[in-house]
């Protein structure tokens, strides 16, 4: 008695086993019968799960949705020895049995019933608005990306290059005249010579004599621009804090971009200060080209976009910034090596954006040989400018120097006075891994 009585004060209860333990009772939660529709089985169908279905943007309006209750078949004691931790979820999937009175559909691929505000459901479970296209042998879902590669145009801000760079020997054509003039008439008195005496060492002496002549030459012709590029190489920097105005000065530092950003035209490298695409075609012995005056066994240039603007370079002497002029029809001699991107040989197939960029251009896409090579300077790549300093308005500038550049004699190269026109800039290679983040 009295334990009852604490078990009333106390709100404590007695288990089956005899013991009391606090609290009240738990109620006694009932199991779900094959009568219950508190969810209803869907077996996979969209259509059949209400509101569900108008998510997806399927009319329900029309045809009888409703949907019988699963008849579900006796457990087995494990299953409901397992049911009875699991209480108040009703499965349903492939192995949820049949529906009474009419076949199921089960957990398999949902029908393809679109609307106009979105696409199919694809077996990727994901959705996105817009229709696929229909190709048999592309995956659903995989959209192929479009490129555009039509001709940017920029204003008058921007330099547009020949691609040519203005440069050559610094010897008074006179001289020139003269010496082929002597070397002319040196081999004609030796083979007067030889035919009078008969006598055939006085031709070989005077081929001797006139040999290494033309060899300078020669390798004056082939080495020019490569003899010039390592002069300016091997040209000390100058310091920007000390340089007056007029002087011309070297600086090396990293560049940045000015107001309008270069890209290149194939690959489409974005934030350039100077951007080059070239189109070489080869020429064989018989065919046409799109240069007539293109000699046969050579390569020449079909087309070319070679861009620079206004730019910042920070010197790695002092780090003072300076402006280069070298937009609005500047006067630009770039050294920077291209790369080929593209290499078509006669029984090579194009591919479809090299095919796109030259009909963006009106350019034939024919049996020639072909090479497409990009040159370009990136922000943040390291740059030598080669030009006069100027200072205006409190603005430290590098404009393109009045007069051409002359260079003297390289005696030990074996090189004649060269000259080259314009602002210079030498970049070592396209600096992909070297750039500098700015």
């Amino acid at each position: 008695m009295e334990n009852k009585n604490m078990s009333t004060r106390i709100g404590s209860h007695q288990l089956r086993n005899g013991l009391f333990v606090s609290g009240r009772p738990e109620q006694q939660k009932e199991r779900p019968t094959a009568t219950s529709r508190a969810v209803p089985y869907t077996g996979g169908d969209v259509k059949k799960s209400g509101e569900l279905g108008k998510m997806y943007g399927i009319d329900m309006s029309t045809g009888d949705h409703h949907t019988d209750p699963p008849i579900l078949k006796k457990p087995s004691s494990r299953a409901s020895s397992s049911s009875q931790h699991n209480s108040g979820s009703v499965r349903s999937g492939p192995n949820s049995g049949q529906m009474g009175g009419h076949k199921s559909s089960n957990s398999g691929p949902i029908p393809k019933k679109s609307s106009s505000g979105s696409g199919p459901i694809q077996p990727t479970g994901l959705i996105y608005s817009g229709p696929l296209s229909s190709s048999a042998g592309r995956r659903s879902g995989q959209l192929e990306p479009t490129i555009s590669f039509k001709k940017i145009v920029y204003g008058s801000s921007v330099t547009s290059l020949s691609g040519d760079i203005k440069m050559g020997f610094n010897v008074s054509r006179v001289a020139m005249w003269v010496l082929f003039a002597v070397i002319l008439m040196a081999l004609m008195a030796g083979a007067f010579v030889m035919a009078t005496v008969k006598k055939f060492v006085i031709l070989v002496a005077v081929g001797a004599a006139v040999a290494p002549i033309l060899m300078i030459l020669l390798w004056n012709y082939a080495y020019k621009e490569r003899g010039l590029v390592e002069f300016l190489r091997r040209y000390p920097d100058a310091e920007l804090r000390g340089a007056v105005n007029g002087q011309f000065v070297k600086v090396t530092g990293v560049v940045t971009c000015g107001s309008i950003p270069l890209e290149t035209s194939f690959q489409r490298v974005p934030r350039c200060v100077y951007a080059s695409t070239e189109l070489h075609e080869y020429k064989a012995c018989v065919g046409n080209c799109a240069n007539p005056r293109q000699r046969s066994f050579s390569w020449g240039r079909k087309h070319s976009e070679n861009y620079v603007g206004d730019f910042y370079i920070s010197d790695f002497q002092t780090g003072l910034r300076a402006l280069v002029k070298a937009g609005y029809g500047a006067k630009v001699a770039p050294f920077v090596k291209s790369k080929t991107v593209v290499d078509v040989t006669s029984d090579s197939e194009l591919s479809p954006n090299f095919i796109r960029w030259l009909a963006d251009r009106n350019l034939s896409s024919d049996d020639h040989v072909m090479r497409l090579k990009e040159g370009y300077i990136k922000e943040g790549s390291t740059v030598s400018v080669m030009g006069v300093v100027m200072l205006q308005e409190n603005v430290l500038m590098i404009v393109p120097p009045p007069e051409p550049i002359s260079i003297g004699c390289q005696w030990l190269r074996c090189l004649l006075p060269t000259y080259v026109e314009g602002l210079i800039l030498t970049c070592d290679d396209i600096q992909d891994g070297d750039v500098i983040p700015v």
